[in-house]
């Protein structure tokens, strides 16, 4: 298994455990209110949508992450496709940004 892989895996993992929020407004409200640990952008989402999280989470001082498709982020939650999500577990958000860096990532 690739790290690619495991780190879609860990994503559906913190979801089950109810530690992630996704969607653009929930994403959004986790990183405001100070929950969020690290962000994940789909790498095929808009460029509004990655702009507005990248100046969102430096403002915050929130880790992000440029990561997979909205399909691959949305498939790992067992969900529809999925342009962000936050986690909001500080040893799940370093775990998965672990496996994202070795695969290669673009963490900010």
């Amino acid at each position: 298994m690739d790290s690619k892989q495991k780190a879609l895996n860990m994503i559906g993992l913190a979801t089950r455990a109810g530690k992630t929020k996704s969607g653009e407004f929930s994403t959004e409200q986790s990183v405001k209110k100070g929950r969020a640990r690290m962000v994940i952008v789909a790498e095929d989402a808009s460029a509004n949508t990655k702009k507005m999280f990248k100046d969102m989470c430096a403002h915050y001082h929130v880790r992000i992450s440029f990561f997979g498709s909205k399909a691959e982020l949305g498939g790992a939650m067992g969900k529809e496709m999925r342009a962000s999500l936050a986690v909001e577990d500080e040893g799940l958000a370093q775990a998965i940004g672990k496996q994202m860096t070795i695969n290669g990532g673009s963490e900010v």
